[in-house]
Formats: structure tokens, C-alpha cells, sequence
């Protein structure tokens, strides 16, 4: 559970969908809406005079400044505030243009308030988060990932425990992968578990997380 007061800025160009998430937050005891805005050019001058927040939520398709415009600014100007993108749009395009800029996290509006709960959670712990639905087409379509990042920034793998994650992230088999890398079944089977301790994950979403998280495919 969330611990302490969370401090967030809500940016949506409807000012319905703005009362609807104060509305919305207004129901947890953790958040403190700081202030909302239809027009995201308002929130870079905002942060300069009444100091940083922890969580910025904003809309993917605005005028002026987008979503992703206003992830590049924030990470030029106040890094260590993490931005969630809550948006209608399940093109996983804009996912990936958006990892890519930098976002913390990427949900659908269609989320229950459970989920967003959840988002904001892994956020605050220092995790990225992806939509559901939307981890599931990452997983159908892993070339729309995004390049590696910095690798004092990957968790400590081998160089073939780095091949192996790619591969199961290809959705490749364990025999696959095990003729794709001319190694034995038993020595992938070592390797994803391996992974899976390395990684703290259960299952295959996990490891994508993990890969999109420090662009490890």
C-alpha cells in the first residue's frame, strides 16, 4: 500500500476528465492534488514557482504540448518527477514513443480506480508501469520496445542470460531457443530460472516489464 502523501498535478485539455480524476483521487487518503490543467504549457511555469510534485498524470492528445512533449520538458528541467500517461489510445506506437521519451507510466482511461492505484504504487517504488491490456500487445509485437538504455542501468545479467530473455521475449520455445543459441534444453531451462530470481518475476509479463524497464530488447 501507499505510505505517506503523494503529491500530484493532473494535465487533461477537458476540463470534465480533470474533475472526474480530482473527483477520482479526492477518494484517497494518500494523494494531494496540487493543481490540474487543460493547458499543459501551464505546468512547466507552475513547477518553477511553487516547487516540484512527486506525480505528474497527464493526457496522451493535447493542443500545444502532447503527453510525450511534456515527459521530454519535465526530464530536461525536474528529472525526478515521474510522469503517468492516462490516455484512450491503444496504439502501441505511442507506447513505444513514449517509453522512449521517458514516461513512468502508460494506462488506458478504461483502467479501474484499482489499477490506477496500482500504477501509481510501482511508480512511487521506482518501477515503470504498463497498462494490462497494453502488456499484452507488447508481448505480441516485442520489436516495438525500445532501444537499450545505458548499461549501468541493467540489472546484473550474463551476456547469455541477456540473449536468452530476448529470445523468450521473441516468444521463441525453450527448444528454440536452445537450438537458436546451440546450447542444451537444460542449460535454457537454468538460464530462465536464473532470470526469473534475478528479475523477481513469475512469468513472461514480468520479464517484459523488467525488459522494457531497462530497455533490455
Amino acid at each position: 500500500m501507499i505510505e505517506g502523501s503523494i503529491k500530484l498535478i493532473l494535465v487533461d485539455d477537458h476540463q470534465i476528465i480533470l474533475d472526474g480524476l480530482r473527483y477520482l483521487f479526492s477518494s484517497f487518503e494518500s494523494f494531494e492534488i496540487e493543481a490540474t490543467f487543460t493547458d499543459s504549457r501551464s505546468v512547466i511555469p507552475y513547477l518553477e514557482t511553487h516547487g516540484e510534485v512527486d506525480i505528474i498524470i497527464t493526457d496522451l492528445h493535447m493542443p500545444y504540448l502532447t503527453g510525450i512533449d511534456l515527459v521530454v520538458l519535465l526530464r530536461k528541467h525536474f528529472p525526478n518527477i515521474k510522469v503517468l500517461l492516462l490516455t484512450l489510445s491503444e496504439d502501441i506506437g505511442y507506447v513505444k514513443e513514449a517509453l522512449k521519451a521517458g514516461v513512468h507510466g502508460y494506462v488506458l482511461k478504461k483502467a479501474d480506480k484499482s489499477e490506477l492505484e496500482r500504477a501509481i504504487e510501482q511508480l512511487m517504488s521506482g518501477q515503470k508501469y504498463i497498462s494490462e491490456d497494453m502488456m499484452g500487445e507488447l508481448i505480441a509485437n516485442p520489436s516495438a520496445l525500445p532501444k537499450p538504455l545505458k548499461s549501468e542501468l541493467i540489472p546484473h545479467l550474463t551476456g547469455r542470460e541477456k540473449e536468452v530473455l530476448k529470445l523468450i521475449i521473441d516468444e521463441k520455445s525453450t527448444t528454440e531457443i536452445a537450438g537458436s543459441l546451440c546450447i542444451s534444453v537444460p542449460t535454457v531451462e537454468t538460464h530462465r530460472r536464473s532470470l526469473m530470481i534475478k528479475l523477481n518475476a513469475k512469468n513472461v509479463v514480468g520479464l517484459v516489464k523488467y525488459a522494457i524497464k531497462y530497455g533490455l530488447v
